[in-house]
């Protein structure tokens, strides 16, 4: 597949779903699983949660390779389930463990922010540069519609997202430390990053 004329697209068709739920699970599972232990009810929850407009797609010959998701005021990437759907899906106990773990994991921008909601490529893909273009089309779209930052969090054991994210201008503002976690969650720090964004991008 020749990736050397991507393109990149706010949104995805409904055909394109379950390859985004696949790949979404492929870069985030780990982390999801602890919320959400059985790999079936787990696919099926992000199936239902994604708000297509809420994302930016690379796309190579028509085939989907790489997704950025966002959070906005006026809504999010993983915003289409709820608490009762957790209920329903998982029964009281698990639904409630996992949105318990959800919680921790939950973030919300302020106005005039943009915050990132993960991003995900390929494994076949990586090493590729997708990612960095799918940042670079984020904050081209938030200088586009008039957000004044992009921020984010990156965890203490993926540093080379981290790396990228320094490649691309994101400044570490804070860390925050529980260690106490680390058994639950499998990473003790989580880092916030900013990107500002200003008109000469737009």
């Amino acid at each position: 597949m020749n990736i050397s004329k991507l393109i990149f697209q706010r949104g995805f068709p409904e055909c394109d779903r379950t390859k985004v739920v696949v790949l979404y699970d492929e870069a985030f599972g780990q982390k999801f699983s602890v919320a959400v232990h059985s790999e079936q009810q787990r696919l099926s929850l992000l199936e239902a949660c994604f708000i297509p407009e809420y994302a930016i797609v690379a796309m190579a010959e028509q085939e989907l390779v790489g997704i950025a998701g966002f959070h906005t005021s006026q809504g999010k990437f993983t915003g289409g389930i709820i608490y009762r759907d957790l209920l329903s899906q998982l029964g009281f106990f698990k639904g409630n463990w996992a949105a318990f773990i959800f919680s921790l994991y939950e973030r919300k921008p302020v106005p005039g922010e943009l915050l990132l909601d993960g991003i995900a490529v390929h494994s076949d893909f990586r090493s590729q540069g997708i990612g960095g273009k799918l940042l670079d089309e984020i904050a081209q779209y938030a200088a586009e519609n008039k957000y004044h930052q992009v921020r984010l969090d990156v965890i203490d054991i993926n540093p080379r997202a981290k790396q990228l994210y320094e490649r691309k201008g994101f400044k570490a503002i804070k860390t925050e430390k529980f260690a106490y976690l680390k058994w639950l969650l499998g990473f003790s720090s989580v880092t916030t990053m900013l990107l500002k964004i200003n008109s000469t991008q737009s």
